[in-house]
């Protein structure tokens, strides 16, 4: 929801901030998996410090650093669709290693479970739609899209710091919540969009008109 709201805003950021990796001469897809080495290795140290302020912020830089591999294909003119389609994989393991670790580090596979599912059903509702119809990637602004679910993961992770291990319960739960409400929100908008495509089919394909 924010990036598409504020995408205008937002962009020419990214792209000031992509100046040192331009001129360093790397293409959006080395930016894309350099940015998951540094959640893997952000999510390992974390095992190792224990510290979730250090982790939340080490996975701040490590989140805006993958976020960036969109200025450098556009101000290089490299965007592509299988660009876009390694960017999409790569963000969907992000989330399985931040959310695995949490799992791993406070016993809570269960909620993690449910904090992943609603993000990649999220990221389905939206590409199943796809192979039915035409859809725009800038016309789904719901609630709690990657951008939030990143904010919402660092910030649960600095407050814990401030508030105790029972944040973490707390945000996974509420991060379990949001996602699954967010692809309920996306199916609900993908069925309304799909059943008046049929609708438009079978108007073309009436032999009256």
């Amino acid at each position: 929801m924010i990036d598409g709201l504020l995408k205008n805003k937002i962009d020419p950021m990214w792209e000031a901030m992509s100046t040192p990796l331009v001129k360093a001469g790397l293409t959006p897809n080395q930016v894309t998996f350099a940015g998951l080495v540094l959640i893997v290795l952000a999510s390992l140290a974390y095992l190792w410090h224990g510290s979730e302020v250090i982790f939340g912020l080490t996975l701040v830089v490590a989140f805006a650093f993958d976020a960036l591999d969109g200025a450098v294909a556009r101000r290089t003119g490299l965007s592509s669709k299988s660009g876009g389609y390694f960017d999409a994989m790569v963000d969907r393991y992000q989330e399985l290693v931040v959310l695995s670790v949490l799992a791993y580090a406070h016993d809570h596979w269960a909620l993690a479970l449910a904090c992943f599912s609603g993000s990649v059903i999220t990221s389905y509702a939206k590409a199943r739609t796809a192979i039915e119809m035409p859809v725009s990637n800038t016309d789904w602004p719901d609630f709690f899209e990657r951008m939030e679910r990143v904010i919402y993961l660092c910030a649960m992770l600095l407050l814990t710091g401030l508030f105790g291990a029972w944040m973490i319960t707390a945000g996974l739960a509420g991060f379990a919540v949001l996602s699954h409400v967010t692809a309920l929100q996306r199916a609900r908008r993908a069925f309304s969009m799909l059943r008046e495509a049929d609708g438009q089919a079978a108007v073309t394909d009436d032999p009256r008109t």
